[in-house]
């Protein structure tokens, strides 16, 4: 068995970072197919269109998403429709499969109203599933056979989990390049783990260690681990999914990195969801654009440190370029806005030093800004916060763009979409002003994604191949029943 392991792991892109590579893509004069194409990095030679003439009996293979969503789930009743910020859960994983470019018809199967209905919303179809195969005992080959049955046209089956809201569009495409380009009947996602694993002990035999020798006790930097099925997606040809199979025929795996992985069963994983969705969820091609920035002042533009002269005086220190990063969001016609909780003349100095509205002794901040949102006629996906006190919590989860400096509290670290390198007062916010100013400048999606290898396997055989993008790592993601 041949496999690729990927480049070195770097540190997982955060989505405020990975929105900036899925625009820009120039789709004007290009068919569907060209730009589907482009998108996986895959050249439709006449070679390549033969072989798809060969498999599929057509040269352009339909492609379809489907994600199965019944209204019947028990951990967590009517999940698949519940609210995980800002969106209902199957929306996520819509959002990916339509701006993916690759698919030609989106689907979600389902018994119930509401999940339909949000479906239509979010830009799926719908496919009504019928009574027999949306018991708790049927699995899902069954609930795909039967939208099978009803589609003839479909070619390619990419059956995504809604509990995978982490997924992004260049999983998608890394998984349809090795269908495609590749030639692998089926491909599906799994997650590299290193857990040591202990057999259960049954009829008085102590337990074994199932995958280590305790003798030699690997270290972590040593042991590749285990992969495991995460479910993310499972690609099929309609070949393979005819067979009573979701993974046969030349199968190969992705490997998906853990920052992108959520497991929602119970109501505590919904709210670990949510957090990792705040900083690894795909929140869409077009980045956020940011009118209004707030900031409290006190851990951000200042230190939070107060030091008291031999004669009382009170002093506070910040760093100029802070000053700087603010007069260029200024000069790029965003307005800068700042809350503090007590005050002081130094808070009154800088404001007025940066022509901007300060509100002291602000005990509600949300409100505050809820007004200045009103007076400005924005919402709150225009607003960019910063903060680092367990009193801003409410604003970094509101805001459409949230920050904090690296030494702010864990609570505010966890719902921050940007958490800068340095400490407040000391170029916190600057990091923050320039990653807001990036949005033009970053590369396109097109330039970032780099072509899965092609390990020229021609006998059903296991694949394994990374995940992965230019100045972006392995992308990985965690499993959940539907």
């Amino acid at each position: 068995m041949s496999s690729y392991s990927g480049p070195e792991r770097k540190k997982a892109r955060t989505s405020f970072e990975l929105q900036r590579l899925n625009v820009n893509m120039n789709h004007v004069g290009k068919s569907a197919p060209e730009v589907r194409y482009e998108r996986m990095g895959v050249e439709p030679t006449p070679e390549l269109r033969a072989e798809w003439k060969r498999r599929f009996g057509k040269e352009e293979p339909h492609i379809a998403t489907l994600i199965l969503a019944r209204g019947g789930s028990k951990g967590i009743p009517m999940k698949n429709n519940k609210a995980l910020g800002g969106l209902e859960l199957i929306g996520w994983v819509i959002r990916a499969a339509i701006d993916s470019d690759i698919m030609d018809s989106i689907w979600v199967s389902t018994d119930h109203d509401e999940i339909a209905n949000t479906a239509r919303r979010c830009g799926a179809q719908v496919h009504r599933r019928s009574a027999e195969v949306s018991q708790d005992t049927c699995n899902s080959w069954v609930t795909i056979d039967e939208f099978a049955k009803y589609h003839p046209e479909v070619d390619i089956i990419v059956n995504i989990q809604a509990t995978s809201p982490c997924l992004h569009p260049f999983h998608l495409h890394d998984g349809m390049r090795l269908t495609l380009q590749d030639g692998y009947d089926s491909v599906f996602t799994v997650v590299r783990r290193h857990g040591f694993r202990w057999s259960e002990p049954k009829w008085g035999i102590q337990p074994f260690p199932l995958n280590f020798d305790p003798a030699t006790r690997p270290l972590r930097q040593d042991w590749p681990g285990e992969l495991v099925e995460n479910g993310a997606f499972y690609m099929m040809t309609r070949d393979v999914e005819q067979q009573g199979l979701m993974q046969g025929g030349k199968m190969a795996y992705l490997v998906m990195d853990p920052e992108y992985g959520v497991d929602i069963d119970t109501d505590l994983d919904w709210e670990i969801a949510e957090q990792r969705l705040f900083r690894f969820g795909y929140h869409g091609r077009t980045p956020k654009t940011v009118k209004l920035v707030v900031v409290n002042i006190d851990g951000t533009l200042l230190d939070g440190q107060v030091q008291v002269s031999p004669t009382g005086e009170e002093l506070r220190s910040f760093k100029t370029t802070d000053i700087v990063g603010v007069q260029q969001l200024q000069e790029h016609g965003i307005e800068f806005r700042v809350v503090a909780e007590g005050d002081s003349e130094i808070q009154r100095a800088l404001a007025t030093k940066l022509s901007a509205k300060l509100e002291e002794n602000c005990t509600d901040k949300l409100t505050v800004i809820d007004a200045w949102r009103q007076e400005l006629g924005l919402e709150w996906k225009d607003i960019g916060y910063m903060g680092y006190d367990i009193s801003d919590s409410s604003c970094i989860k509101k805001a459409g763009m949230s920050a904090c400096p690296s030494d702010a509290y864990a609570e505010i670290q966890k719902h921050s979409h940007f958490i800068s390198t340095y400490r407040g007062g000391q170029g916190a916010l600057r990091e923050f002003c320039e990653q807001i100013l990036k949005d033009g400048n970053m590369a396109t999606y097109a330039e970032a994604a780099e072509r899965t290898t092609d390990t020229g396997l021609k006998q059903p055989s296991a694949q394994v191949t990374e995940s992965r993008t230019r100045r972006r790592s392995r992308k990985e993601s965690a499993s959940s029943d539907l």
